[in-house]
């Protein structure tokens, strides 16, 4: 297992991360992703650990904090040996304060967190969305706070749009407060928006990608082909009106690059899709998820080799899309090279 820096900061992250949404099985989003109780995670832990995935990502909300809770059981005894990393921020209750970033709702989100998770600390805490209504002075003295209180070590933000990633750096250098480091986004072979400005905006600003959904929400697991039926019990049944779409034509292209490099590589298709996010720019850490040892396994077979420059360009042309504007037309062409010197 590789160890990367998260972002500039002096946080070392294990290149596979995993995500512990399938733990809880509560409500009616993220309790269908999976039900892996204590039980069961203690042994996709032991897995995990075995393998060099050190880093644990869960939030408030998957299964309404019965994820935090499954993950700080199946952690007890080792959590010195491992980092976690949670997030707040999506609606959590029907009260006025039951979503957001307020100054009230992060100190109670962060001490909720803790009783979950039974621990004293967590090493990387992320923002889940940008609360329009509140100052984002307010939740930077509100996280510099509690990182001095010792309760959150890193923090991180996810899901922010170019601007309002920058507009909280800007505040963050403007009155001292620590700079996130993390940037938790939605990235894959099928979902390549995040590199048309977050990822320049990564580059210039040290923000470590740390990536949920590397397998396009389901669809690059290897079991959809052009021709075949979606499987019975496949999750995407339950979850794919939630994530975001994709067109099936342009699925079925990439897919059958896939299936190409799989070929000439003797690797499974996921493999070969997480292998593709940890070779490209600030990708800090892929997260994997897994509903059972089967599926954890094959995930981690995405370390330890690389595609070669030919197999990276071969999904890259079956993956690529049109530059929404003002990325296209101008900076892409190379007349304008000079304006926008290439950054990958």
């Amino acid at each position: 297992m590789e160890y990367r820096r998260l972002g500039t900061s002096g946080l070392l992250v294990p290149e596979l991360s995993f995500g512990a949404g399938t733990f809880g099985g509560q409500g009616p989003l993220f309790g269908a992703w999976g039900d892996t109780g204590v039980q069961q995670a203690r042994r996709l832990v032991d897995i995990c650990i075995d393998a060099g995935v050190t880093m644990f990502d869960t939030a408030d909300v998957y299964s309404a904090g019965a994820s935090e809770e499954v993950l700080g059981a199946a952690l007890k005894g080792r959590r010195d040996q491992v980092l976690i990393s949670t997030k707040a921020g999506l609606p959590m209750g029907d009260g006025p304060d039951g979503a957001g970033t307020s100054r009230s709702r992060l100190i109670t989100s962060v001490d909720d967190a803790l009783r979950r998770l039974d621990t004293d600390h967590i090493d990387l805490f992320q923002l889940h969305a940008f609360d329009a209504g509140t100052p984002v002075e307010e939740v930077l003295s509100t996280l510099d706070d509690l990182v001095r209180a010792g309760k959150i070590r890193y923090t991180g933000i996810s899901n922010f749009s170019g601007w309002q990633a920058m507009k909280s750096l800007a505040a963050a250098d403007r009155h001292g407060r620590p700079r996130y480091v993390a940037h938790q986004v939605h990235y894959s072979l099928v979902g390549r928006d995040y590199e048309w400005e977050l990822m320049p905006l990564g580059l210039d600003q040290g923000l470590g990608a740390i990536v949920w959904s590397p397998l396009g929400w389901g669809r690059l697991t290897g079991r959809i082909r052009r021709g075949r039926p979606l499987p019975a019990g496949s999750r995407l049944h339950d979850t794919a009106d939630y994530g975001p779409p994709v067109e099936e034509e342009y699925l079925y292209r990439v897919v059958d690059a896939l299936d190409e490099v799989a070929a000439e590589t003797g690797r499974a298709v996921p493999q070969i899709a997480l292998r593709w996010l940890l070779q490209r720019p600030t990708v800090s850490s892929v997260i994997v998820g897994a509903r059972n040892e089967e599926q954890l396994r094959q995930n981690l077979g995405a370390v330890g080799w690389t595609l070669t420059a030919e197999q990276m360009a071969k999904l890259d042309a079956a993956s690529s899309r049109t530059a929404p504007y003002p990325y296209f037309p101008y900076q892409r062409q190379e007349g304008f090279a000079r304006l926008n010197p290439p950054a990958v």
